[in-house]
């Protein structure tokens, strides 16, 4: 026998490691294509999830300008209130007067 031959067994064990390998390797290459589609996945989330957020920080601003001006408005009609009230009373003491000059 020469120094290049390869017993049988030797060469199943060589062609054994080889295929555990090119395994490995597929394993490895599938493994880091599904990282990457989780990980874009989870990037257009992210990106979701921070335009969702702007429209409703928007929404929100939007809410407290229209309570502030309800709350202006309320301030407002009690004191539409309070000043109809104090016509009322002068109206009624003027005609008050009135009839009593009659």
């Amino acid at each position: 026998m020469s120094a290049a031959t390869i017993s049988v067994d030797e060469f199943m064990a060589l062609e054994q490691k080889v295929l555990q390998t090119v395994e490995l390797i597929k394993t490895e290459r599938q493994a880091r294509s599904d990282a990457e589609s989780a990980r874009s996945k989870a990037e257009f989330e992210r990106d979701t999830a921070r335009t969702e957020a702007a429209e409703l920080r928007q929404k929100l601003s939007v809410a407290d300008e229209k309570l502030i001006a309800a709350g202006e408005a309320q301030s407002e009609i009690a004191s539409l209130q309070r000043e109809r009230t104090a016509v009322r009373q002068r109206v009624e003491k003027m005609l008050a007067t009135m009839d009593a000059l009659l």
